[in-house]
């Protein structure tokens, strides 16, 4: 793990997900909270990662007192907070942590303005280099409106 003031460099092993993520990108209020906070309207579904090793029981460390943007729920809903990832050099996105007691310790899930797995062509159990953006912050609602 490369680490920085202001990011993080992992790698994370392509995994398959529950198929719950394109029901919640797909909400209104998902949409609109996304895109005026990442500056983007998600692709349906999450592109899901699974983190293993002591660099990234360093950076959950490091990432559950860092601040991220907070997404801020609808009654039903929990809360949670992004940062800003770089997958593979290639696309930007974000990982989305669901503030959950029970959320799995190894899970990483982005979210991004295109479907990730294909775009990149990868598979379950490809390795996949990430940067995160720490200093990545809510967009100005001046600018987003």
């Amino acid at each position: 793990m490369l680490s920085t003031a202001t990011g993080l460099e992992l790698e994370g092993e392509v995994a398959p997900g529950l198929g719950e993520g394109s029901r919640f990108t797909a909400i209104d209020w998902v949409i609109a909270e996304f895109r005026r906070k990442l500056g983007f309207i998600p692709w349906p579904g999450t592109f899901n990662l699974r983190m293993r090793g002591t660099a990234w029981e360093r950076a959950r460390t490091r990432l559950r007192v860092a601040t991220g943007i907070a997404i801020t729920p609808r009654d039903g809903f929990c809360a949670a907070k992004c940062f800003g990832v770089h997958i593979a050099g290639q696309l930007t996105g974000a990982v989305v942590f669901p503030e959950m007691p029970d959320y799995p310790d190894d899970k990483f899930e982005i979210v991004a303005p295109l479907p990730i797995r294909e775009t990149l062509g990868l598979q379950d159990g490809d390795l996949v280099n990430l940067r995160l953006d720490l200093a990545f912050s809510a967009r100005d609602d001046a600018a987003a409106a």
